[in-house]
């Protein structure tokens, strides 16, 4: 008598004669399959076995799982974008704006390089007159993006601008050597009352400007585009010690005036100022400081006849710079 064997665990099962497409049967071997051997399609095909319940090639194992190496970042290369050639400025060179500012310039002493109008700009006679003098100087002319200028600068450039080279001060000789008044700021910091008085100073024909190297604005395309340019057209000079540039105008025959508040201080419509005269304007809020005013031979004030204490210097430095421009035409005049 036969007795019924149970099947050794892992052991193929027998054949039952069943159809290749009838369901499974038997205990699931290790990996999960039904422990048939994996189907073949063809002679020498290295096809591997599919994952249970999914058709197509196995997957890959993911990075990063155990054992494996962690996934590099993934790099995204930016899709290039094509924008219009910004112009530059060369290290070492400023760039003027304003067209009264570029009239000027091209009027005065800087070494010029390349003038830049925007396009679309109207090209009225004031533009026509400046790209006439910078072809007869030879300058490089560039038609721009407006968008481009307004990038460069920061300010109203009218659609027009000018690469130069720094402002070219001037020896304190070559004021040493004029005729006439001369202006001495002591330690003046705000770039719009720099170009304000500047523009007046030189309105009213003054033999130039001594400024100090250190604490104190210096003449910055800023400064020249709240002058109109007026700049272009003066003698600057930049001292390191105002007091010594004092001394040499002094020694030269200029007398010292220091404008200024105080119980000394002489009205200046009243008082009697000698000629030529050398004027010293203050900072903002701290005016002339003691050591100037020292130095000073004569101390004038404004008339203050309304309620307002003071003036910023720009205001009165200019109705100063006037008021000794109208006493030097009475001198003249007798």
């Amino acid at each position: 008598m036969k007795t019924h064997q149970q099947a050794r665990p892992g052991a193929a099962p027998k054949n039952t004669g069943r159809p290749s497409n009838s369901p499974k049967s038997g205990p699931p071997n290790r990996d999960g399959g039904s422990g048939r051997p994996p189907k073949s399609s063809g002679p020498g095909s290295s096809r591997s076995s599919r994952p249970p319940g999914k058709g197509g090639p196995p997957r890959p194992p993911r990075p990063g799982g155990p054992g494996e190496p962690p996934r590099a970042p993934r790099s995204v290369t930016p899709r290039p974008v094509e924008l219009p050639v910004r112009p530059t400025i060369r290290p070492g060179r400023e760039l003027i704006f304003g067209r009264n500012s570029v009239a000027e310039a091209l009027r005065g002493r800087r070494k010029l390089h390349t003038l830049m109008i925007a396009e679309g700009v109207t090209m009225d006679d004031r533009m026509r007159q400046i790209e006439a003098s910078a072809r007869e100087r030879e300058i490089q002319i560039d038609r721009v993006p407006r968008p481009l200028l307004d990038d460069l600068i920061m300010g109203n450039h009218q659609g027009i601008a000018l690469e130069t080279d720094p402002y070219p001060y001037a020896d304190l000789d070559e004021i040493l050597d004029g005729e006439g008044t001369v202006v001495v700021l002591d330690h003046l910091q705000d770039p719009q009352n720099l170009g304000t008085l500047l523009r007046a100073a030189e309105a009213a024909g003054i033999c130039g400007v001594i400024i100090a190297e250190r604490r104190a604005a210096a003449i910055t395309p800023a400064v020249v585009n709240s002058s109109a340019g007026a700049v272009e057209l003066l003698r600057i000079s930049m001292v390191p010690n105002i007091a010594n540039a004092l001394k040499a105008l002094s020694g030269r025959g200029w007398w010292i005036a220091a404008l200024d508040t105080g119980d000394d201080a002489l009205d200046i419509q009243t008082a009697d100022i000698p000629l030529p005269v050398a004027l010293i304007v203050g900072a903002e809020g701290d005016g002339v400081g003691p050591l100037l005013r020292k130095s000073a031979d004569l101390v004038l004030s404004l008339p203050m006849n309304g309620r307002v204490e003071s003036l910023n210097a720009a205001t009165a430095g200019s109705i100063a710079i006037y008021e000794i421009l109208r006493r030097e035409r009475l001198s003249l005049s007798t």
